[in-house]
Order: structure tokens, then C-alpha cells, then sequence
């Protein structure tokens, strides 16, 4: 698989594509007034210890309080027995003793100062998760201090290999860390792994001295920018090239693998085309499809993909493709295209969390596996930790996907204004059915023989010029006479109702809400 980094870099705006293929696999974004903080480390201060959720706030100094779990304290990382399989960007992974999570009211109280680290970002009304179990990621290793195993990631299938690098990093390992080899230390001897060691070890010293002298909430540690940051995590061997269109991000970049990786300089090229970066590479109109609700499958089906508050729902279709044998045939093909093609769509719009596929229904237990293990395949090839559990009876896998920050669709959109992310908006109809209730009221309250009533433009025209008549029936029952005005500045579905003899609004007497207002 031939792999490309693009990175397009302005005063406002880095954005990172990984292709695949010539295929945008990834997209990562990151504006200079929006910072991302997963792997910043905070000296902060406890505000709140809840033993009913087993958990704690912490004051970080952000905007929103961090939230640290009782199996994030530092006391959990005991709790540890192998960490040969632990992930490659240095969270906690291994199998775990069955000892129970120790309770937080035993570890901390309310205004303690503790040392953590952001491991997901504020979401929404949540606030960013944080663990004591700090790690400081390298070129090669991963750094883990309180911790005494080392391990190798587990993207390293080869066990002689394994086993090599496993005792390079224990012969190098400082007493009171932990270690574990990254990916990128494949195929790497003593002299890497040994420069790379030092480099964390001088780091984590430096963050330890500062946590000891400033008072919480501070910063003690910036993780990365994104740019610098990808090229330490992703530019392996498997890369072929890095094209950069900023001179100053290019120079960057080639200082940095100067002193960790010099044979991969001649690799990063700096763009010097007329064109935009995304353009020259067909990127942009691949960005525009990802925040399309519906993504065409080759042979004509097609998968549909929902957020909800809670998970993705992600629904498979057949469409147009009609097939050439029989109906189980023709479903199990689009089944294993929407197996093959979802995981991509999860990683390209960076969605998270809890979700859920409604493959079409098959009959053949067979077909069932076969579209499971082709959604298993596809999902190691993504970065971010994720399990898919069996078919169910109604044809439905329920998976997961780790997620430290907002999907891509909700970093660039906000809710729309006239449905307030509803995603329906009242038809004019129901608009219509809307003012005859209001009418009715208005009735009701007895004393009112003319009213003005405003809506929004659209809304108004349907009412002059298809409901005309209606319009002039519903004055004739009520025996009330109705000034309509339009107003641009009312949404779709809002409507204002005046009593013609006082000029007072008489909204909230007598219109109620319909969905979207």
C-alpha cells in the first residue's frame, strides 16, 4: 500500500491528510485559536472527590474541570501484570490482574495538587478526560514513569523481533519507568533506541522539576503541535513521501528528523506547485464528501450514516444494485463492500464512540461471518483502538472506537439555527395547522376580533398564495380577522401572534411547539 502525508499549513489553519493509495484514509485538523490538548500534562487541584461515581474533578485552569476516573489513579498502575501488548501511543493496554480499582476517597481529597494528563478532550458538556498514569511518547519508545515492565507494541507481529527489541529497551530501561517500543522501532538497533531513551528520561526530568515548583492549576507539559507531532508518530518506513506547502513547517520538520531518523529527510519535499496542496491531489473534493449523510458503495448500494446523542448508527442499503443470482447473493455483496468501506468512513470523519451497523439481513450463517471478518480486517488498519462484536439476530454489530476528540462533522459544523440540529424543520402545512390552533385559543379567550400574526417569508407565501382559501375559512369559523406580515428574522418554524386592539404579543398564550422550533 503505497502511503502519502500532504500537509497543508497556514496561519490559521494545519490540515493533515493521509492517503492511501491516492485514497484519503485520514484527515487531522488543527486551528491556531483551538488548540488540541490530549498529551498536555497540568499540575492541577482536586475540586471534588464523588465515591458514588468513583471518580474526582480536577482544576486544570481550562474552561472546563477535567474528570479522572478511580482506574486512571497512579495507585492502578499495580494493577498492571503484562504490558507486552499495551498501544503504541502509551495508554494503558495490557492484561490486568483481577484486583479491584482501588477507591478514589482512599487516594485523594478535596483541594490536593496532583500531577495528570489529558487523554481525551472536552467534548461537548464534558470536560477532558485525565489520568495520573502519565507517558511521554518518542520516536521509538514510549516513556512511563511509576511503571517497572517494559513491552512492545503490538502492531509488531514478528515474536523473534519482538523479542530482540524487548531486550534492547530492558537493558536500557531507568530504574522507576516503564518503556515500551513503538511501531517505528522495527528493524532499529541500540544506538536509536538508546538516543531516544536518553531524550525522554531528560524530558521527564525537566517536567518533574517544573511540577515541583509551580502551584496548581499550570501547565507543566505542551505536548506536540499536530504537524511535528504526526511526524514522530506515523513517518515509518511504510511512508513514501511527505509533501509540505509551508516553508517554515518544511524546515521544521527537517530539523527534527535530523536528530531522530536523518535517512528519511529525502522523503519530505517541500510543495512548490501553483495550485493548492488539496487541489493538486484530488483532496478537496474528497473532504467535501465526508460530511455527506449518504457515501455510494462501488457496485451501487450505499451505507447511510446518523449521530445521535449517544452513538453512530450506520445503515446499509442495496440501492441500486439489483445483483445477477439471487437475493442473498446480492445482499451479501453489498454487506462485504459497506464491511469494507465503513471502517475507512470512521477513520476519515474520525468518528468515536459506541456504534452501530445495520448490515441487511442474511440468511446464511456462513455469509454472517464472512462480512464480520472482513469488518475485523479492515478495523486493524486503523490507528484509534477498536472491538466489533458478533452479528446479532437482527443483523446488527455493535462496536467501538476509541475517541479522543470531537468527530471531524462536529469540529466543523455547529447545529443548524432554524432546526436546532434536528435536521427537520415544520412543513408549511403544519405551519398552517399551527395558526388554526393558535386561532382556536385565541377564540377561546374570547374579546379579540383581529389579530397580527408574523411568519417567516416562505411560510407566509404558502399561506397567500396555495392556502388562500383555507386561509379565508379559518377567519370565517374563528370570526377573527388575521393580519399576516412575513419577517425575515423568524425561522421556519416560528410564528408570532399580536392582539389587534392592545398590540400585545399573545405568543406564549396561545401558540404551542411543534419539532424544530
Amino acid at each position: 500500500m503505497k502511503q502519502q502525508i500532504i500537509i497543508n499549513a497556514d496561519s490559521y489553519e494545519t490540515r493533515i491528510a493521509i492517503l492511501e493509495d491516492g485514497e484519503l484514509a485520514e484527515l487531522l485538523v488543527e486551528r491556531a485559536d483551538q488548540r488540541r490538548h490530549v498529551g498536555d500534562i497540568y499540575k492541577g487541584r482536586v475540586n471534588a472527590v464523588l465515591p458514588g461515581m468513583q471518580s474526582a474533578f480536577v482544576d486544570l485552569g481550562l474552561p472546563k474541570t477535567g474528570f479522572l476516573h478511580a482506574s486512571d489513579l497512579a495507585e492502578s498502575l499495580s494493577e498492571i501484570e503484562d504490558l507486552s501488548d499495551v498501544e503504541e501511543n502509551g495508554e494503558r493496554g495490557g492484561r490486568r490482574r483481577r484486583a479491584p480499582v482501588p477507591k478514589i476517597e482512599d487516594h485523594l481529597k478535596k483541594g490536593q495538587e496532583i500531577l495528570v494528563q489529558i487523554t481525551k478532550e472536552a467534548i461537548g458538556t464534558k470536560g477532558p478526560r485525565v489520568t495520573q498514569q502519565v507517558s511521554l511518547p518518542g520516536r521509538f519508545c514510549v516513556l512511563m514513569p511509576g511503571v517497572d515492565h517494559v513491552g512492545v507494541s503490538r502492531r509488531i507481529e514478528d515474536r523473534a523481533e519482538r523479542q530482540r527489541i524487548k531486550a534492547i529497551i530492558h537493558d536500557l530501561k531507568p530504574k522507576g519507568v516503564g518503556l515500551i517500543a513503538r511501531t517505528a522501532g522495527e528493524g532499529k538497533g541500540d544506538p536509536e533506541f538508546a538516543a531516544d531513551v536518553k531524550h525522554l528520561v531528560k524530558l521527564w526530568q525537566k517536567v518533574d522539576r517544573k511540577a515541583a515548583s509551580v502551584r496548581a492549576p499550570a501547565l507543566v507539559h505542551r505536548e506536540l503541535e499536530m504537524t511535528a507531532g504526526l511526524i514522530r508518530d506515523l513517518f515509518t518506513d511504510d511512508v513514501e513521501e511527505v509533501i509540505i506547502d509551508d516553508k517554515d513547517s518544511f524546515a521544521e520538520t527537517q530539523t527534527y528528523l535530523k536528530s531522530v531518523s536523518p535517512e528519511l529527510r529525502e522523503r519530505v519535499k517541500l510543495y512548490k506547485g501553483r495550485e493548492p496542496i488539496f487541489d493538486e491531489f484530488g483532496i478537496e473534493t474528497q473532504i467535501e464528501k465526508t460530511f455527506e449523510r449518504k457515501v455510494w458503495l462501488k457496485k451501487g448500494g450505499y451505507i447511510c450514516i446518523d449521530h445521535a446523542e449517544a452513538l453512530v448508527a450506520v445503515d446499509v442499503n442495496t440501492g441500486r444494485f439489483t445483483g445477477k443470482k439471487n437475493q442473498e447473493e446480492t445482499i451479501f455483496r453489498t454487506n462485504m463492500e459497506a464491511a469494507h468501506e465503513i471502517p475507512r468512513q470512521l477513520r476519515l470523519r474520525d468518528i468515536g464512540g459506541i456504534i452501530v451497523i445495520d448490515f441487511i439481513d442474511m440468511e446464511v450463517e456462513g455469509n454472517k461471518r464472512a462480512v464480520l471478518d472482513e469488518l475485523r480486517k479492515e478495523l486493524r488498519n486503523d490507528r484509534a483502538r477498536t472491538k466489533a462484536f458478533a452479528v446479532s439476530d437482527l443483523g446488527l454489530v455493535e462496536m467501538t472506537r476509541q475517541r479522543e476528540r470531537s468527530s471531524l462533522l462536529h469540529y466543523y459544523t455547529e447545529d443548524c439555527p432554524h432546526c436546532a440540529g434536528l435536521g427537520k424543520v415544520p412543513s408549511p402545512e403544519t405551519m398552517l395547522v399551527k395558526l388554526e390552533r393558535a386561532m382556536r385559543r385565541v377564540s377561546a379567550m374570547g374579546g379579540e376580533k383581529r389579530i397580527t400574526v408574523k411568519v417567516a417569508p416562505e411560510i407566509a407565501l404558502f399561506f397567500v398564495e396555495q392556502e388562500a382559501r383555507r386561509f379565508a375559512e379559518l377567519e370565517k369559523r374563528f370570526r377573527i380577522q388575521v393580519d399576516l406580515k412575513d419577517d425575515p428574522q423568524l425561522k421556519r418554524g416560528e410564528m408570532k401572534v399580536f392582539s389587534g386592539s392592545r398590540k400585545t404579543d399573545i405568543t406564549r398564550q396561545v401558540v404551542g411547539t411543534v419539532p424544530g422550533t
